[in-house]
């Protein structure tokens, strides 16, 4: 099965955002190997989607089919929804992500 992967508006803005942060503590160099990893980790999902872990921050009995990859320090929080994989979070995985990524995917 062919998969497409979509990114949300809200995981857009955390890649601007951490592109953005990267640029100005580090170098605009290491904010595109950034941003070049974390595009290709994306678009890597659409090839076995099933491979990511699910999120330990959310609840037992979400129905979604809600899942998450890395590149360190980053996750990537994704959804399968048939042959559709939406992005939905793309965050430092060092921040306590609990109450934002339960407002972020309970939202969308």
């Amino acid at each position: 099965m062919k998969y497409r992967v979509l990114v949300t508006n809200a995981a857009m803005r955390d890649v601007e955002e951490i592109y953005d942060w990267i640029a100005e503590h580090d170098s605009p160099a290491k904010a595109e190997h950034v941003l070049d990893c974390l595009t290709q980790l994306a678009e890597s999902i659409a090839a076995i989607p099933g491979r990511g872990s699910r999120p330990r921050e959310l609840p037992p009995g979400l129905h979604a089919e809600y899942r998450q990859v890395f590149f360190k320090p980053y996750r990537v929080i994704y959804e399968v929804i048939g042959a559709d994989i939406l992005v939905h979070l793309i965050v430092d995985g060092r921040r306590n992500l609990q109450s934002m990524l339960l407002r972020r995917l309970t939202t969308a």
